[in-house]
């Protein structure tokens, strides 16, 4: 995978992290996190679905919300140079659309938003790398 897909993946493992968050993921869930990811995350030169990947990969392994969240964001900073000012946007956008597919948003999924937004804040891209991919 590039580096930008690297980014969105970890971003679809947040908001598998969000959605997990208040229990077990139905798969009414999973249908919107598919929706909610294919619509915001689109790339038109992705050959793979990122959204059945994670579920596939975190499925498997049963592997908890804060790992999840650590692996997420162990991605991002490594693969930041390429995080624009508007992809951090679109990431937070949607895993707050990821919390509100199935109310309430819980105060666990709540934390998790609250927590991305404090680590991805000071996480800065480099124009040379993310504005030659648009």
């Amino acid at each position: 995978m590039t580096s930008l897909q690297n980014l969105h993946y970890a971003i679809g493992q947040i908001a598998y992290a969000i959605a997990f968050a208040d229990g077990n993921v139905q798969q009414k869930e999973r249908q919107k996190f598919h929706d909610i990811i294919a619509a915001e995350l689109r790339c038109h030169d992705y050959d793979f679905n990122i959204s059945d990947i994670i579920f596939q990969i975190l499925d498997k392994d049963k592997i908890d919300t804060e790992t999840t969240y650590y692996w997420a964001m162990k991605e991002i900073k490594l693969n930041s140079h390429y995080l624009s000012p508007q992809l951090k946007k679109t990431f937070i956008k949607v895993i707050e659309k990821i919390a509100k597919a199935y109310p309430p948003v819980t105060d666990d999924e709540k934390n998790i938003i609250e927590r991305f937004k404090k680590d991805i804040e000071p996480i800065i891209g480099d124009p040379i790398f993310y504005e030659k991919v648009f």
